[in-house]
Order: C-alpha cells, then structure tokens, then sequence
C-alpha cells in the first residue's frame, strides 16, 4: 500500500463526535484519516442547525462532570480557532416539585457544587421580571451553566482544527467493509467506491447509521441497540416589543420542563425575534428514508402541547396562537436507556475498533469530552478503559446483556415517542 493510505486512526462518521475525534487524534501526533459517506456540515443528521443547549442539569449523576469538562474545552477550541461556536447564558429547570428528575437534578448540584437557585413559582417570576410563570406546585431550578452552541459551526471548527493538525479529511465516501489485517493487525476500511485505507485503529461514530453500518460489517454478528429517531423544532414568534427580553444578550436563559412531555428550548439567537421551542422526542425510522416532518397526526399533536405550554408559561409574550413559524427535521440515535453507547466492537476486531453512538438528542454538548475519551481508548486499548472505568462504565454494551433496557434508573423517561 502507498503511504497516502496508511492512518494511525480512522474515524468513520464526520459529525461532531467523529469530528472531535479526528481534531483530538491529529493534536496528539497521530496521523488521522476522517471519513465521511454524506456531504461535510450536511443536514441529514444529528449534528447540523443553529442550536444546541449546553446545561450541567442532569438527573443521571454522570453527565455532570462531562459537561463541566466540555464547557472548560469548549472555550478552549474557541481561543484556537479564532471565533466563536458557545453563547453564554444561564439555565432553567422547571417541573412539579416532587418531579423525580428535578430532585436529582438538584442533588446533582449539590454533588458537584454547582452553584443554583430553587425558587417557587413567585420568585420565579420576580427573577424573570414576570416572563416566566411556573404552577403553584412546580419550582424552578437555575444555574449558571446553561448557553447555546452552534452547532454546524461547532463541527466546521474541529474539522478545520483537525486539518490544522495535519489530518486527511474525505466526504462522499460511504465504508461498505471492514476487516482485520490477519498478516500484520490493525483494521483494514473499503469504501463502496473501492478504495482501500489500513489503520492501526478504527473509531466509528456513524450516528443514525451506526447499527446498520456495524451490522454490515460484523455480518450481522452484532447488535447495536441504537433505534434512528427523526424529530422535528420549532421556531415561534416574539410579540413585538418583548424580542429583546428573550435573547442571549439579555440574559434568557436556555431551559427544559419536566412535565409530560419534557419540553426544552433555546432563547433567541440564530433567527432574530423567533424562540425554539420542542418536544424532546419523535418517531422512529430508517435514516435513509425519513418523512422530513411529514407525519402530520403526530405533528399536530406535538404543536398542541407546545402551544399549551408556552400559554401558560410565556404569556402573551409569545405568539402561540398562530402556531410555529418555522420548522426543522433533525435526528436523535436512541438507545434504550437514552445513554450513550462507548465500547470495544470486540469479537474478531477486539479493540482495534472502538464504537460511539446512541447520544440520544443530548449528547452534542459534550462532544469535547466523547472526543478525548474515544482517542483515549483507540491509543490505549483496555488498559486505558480501566483507567476511565469510572467515566465509561455507564455506557459499555455488556450493560444490554442482562437487561434489554440498559441501566435502571429511579426517574422518568424524557424522551416521547409517537
């Protein structure tokens, strides 16, 4: 083989995870082959759009230190990169008081001493000058780790780092095989048009494909439960007069509410005088044939809820009447338990190939962390995946060995599927 097709990593999936690998790998002396089947920065996946939240507000107590951890990386890609992908603000938690995810939210804060506010549904709108109302029975939590990446910016800058730090980047070009290099170790990688790559290791962070892709590979020997989910946003109108009180500038915070369904959203950022506002959640499919939105039962519903909520919580601040004004389709790769899935593919690849999937709608916001740990284990191995058993345990797939559902958790599912 010629030089130009021998890699000490391949990252498989140019999304923000496989993209933060790629930069990570190449800053650390190892020469990266990033590989992407679509366009770059394309719109059929899980890491394009203008918006993502960053919050520390977690129930599940081992997220907590990889935002911490991501929020401190974001900042410094930023300062590498000249410009910036994180737009600083505060977060809002609100739900009934004895909302299971909301009290271990709280004693996540506690835990790692994060600063934060409980405040009753008076306070709540003292704090935010009348914008915010809660129920009599509902609090609301804030923090002061909360903002808004961009996110295909986020990803245009860890592709751009990884370039810097001499990587090999190539789109259009779909992986239909992998194998082991039986003569000399390592991952051997062919792309559907024929060209061949050897790495010493391999990462994949195929996104809504990953299950197919490892089923393809490993001649559907493995089974990774990762189920494709399409969701759509929402985009809503201001009422004029209020556009500024919405906005990063002023201070509005990113937010999520834990009644049924759990709704979030992002203050006004990318399209000026509209708020996001969704219901996190959606409806399985196949990545290669979505709707795009078009399920119009479910559509409906969702805006139904919506309308409801952002009544009774904004007012008449928000054109709720008219519906939203803009709409846009994106993908969630769910798992069972809505936890990531980080591991050895093991079998014959046994740690060559390492795989990282399932971030289930909330994972972009720590794709600075997912980055180091995913090199950490293609350099290092299964000594290295000691060392990090305490970070990684949670998201290992033997947890599916004995319970099909994954970890057990004392809370709430989040995620609505319809």
């Amino acid at each position: 083989m010629e030089d130009s097709t021998q890699f000490d990593v391949i990252v498989i999936g140019a999304g923000v995870m496989g993209s933060s690998t790629a930069y990570q790998a190449a800053k650390r002396g190892q020469k990266t082959l990033l590989v992407e089947q679509f366009d770059f920065l394309h719109h059929l996946g899980s890491s394009h759009g203008e918006s993502r939240t960053i919050r520390a507000t977690y129930p599940e107590e081992y997220y907590t230190p990889m935002v911490i951890e991501s929020e401190k990386q974001w900042r410094e890609f930023e300062s590498e990169i000249g410009y910036k992908v994180y737009y600083k603000t505060g977060q809002l938690d609100l739900g009934p008081a004895d909302n299971s995810s909301l009290v271990s939210i709280i004693n996540n804060c506690r835990t790692h001493s994060i600063n934060h506010r409980i405040l009753d549904r008076d306070e709540a709108r003292t704090r935010f000058s009348g914008m915010v109302e809660i129920p009599d029975d509902w609090i609301a939590v804030v923090t002061e780790l909360g903002g808004v990446l961009k996110p295909t910016k986020a990803v245009a800058m860890f592709q751009t780092l990884a370039i810097k730090h001499g990587a090999i980047l190539k789109d259009k070009m779909e992986i239909v095989d992998m194998a082991v290099d039986k003569h000399r170790g390592g991952v051997l990688v062919k792309s559907g048009s024929g060209e061949k790559f050897w790495g010493k290791k391999c990462v994949v962070t195929a996104g809504a494909w990953i299950s197919k892709m490892v089923q393809n590979v490993c001649n559907g020997g493995v089974n990774l439960p990762v189920q494709p989910v399409e969701t759509s946003l929402f985009y809503w109108k201001i009422k004029e007069g209020y556009e500024v009180d919405f906005t990063v500038g002023a201070g509005f915070p990113s937010f999520a509410s834990y009644g049924d369904p759990y709704i979030y959203g992002t203050p006004a950022l990318e399209f000026p005088g509209l708020i996001k506002v969704a219901v996190h959640g959606g409806r399985e499919c196949d990545p290669d044939s979505r709707t795009w939105g078009a399920a119009a039962a479910g559509t409906t519903m969702v805006i139904g809820y919506l309308k409801e909520w952002i009544k009774s919580t904004f007012g008449d601040r928000v054109n709720w009447e008219d519906g939203p004004v803009m709409r846009q389709s994106c993908m969630y790769s769910l798992t069972p338990d809505g936890d990531f899935v980080i591991d050895f593919l093991g079998g014959e690849f046994n740690e060559d190939v390492v795989v990282a999937g399932g971030f289930s709608g909330h994972g972009f916001k720590m794709a600075p962390v997912v980055g180091r740990i995913l090199v950490d284990l293609a350099l290092g191995g299964k000594a290295a995946a000691a060392l990090q058993e305490e970070e990684i345990k949670h998201f290992k797939l033997r947890r599916f060995e004995d319970n099909p559902k994954g970890n057990v958790k004392a809370f709430e599912e989040q995620v609505r599927l319809r």
